[in-house]
């Protein structure tokens, strides 16, 4: 039972993750040295 919860959460935040990550890159190719200073500080 506490595995499979653990195994959705993981999932969810992959997934969540991986949203996150194409929703930043592809609207924005415009600022992407911005993003990355913003991102390495």
């Amino acid at each position: 039972m506490l595995s499979t919860i653990i195994f959705i959460v993981v999932l969810l935040h992959l997934g969540a993750g991986f949203g996150y990550l194409a929703y930043k890159l592809s609207p924005s190719k415009k600022t992407t040295d911005s993003d990355n200073t913003t991102l390495n500080s």
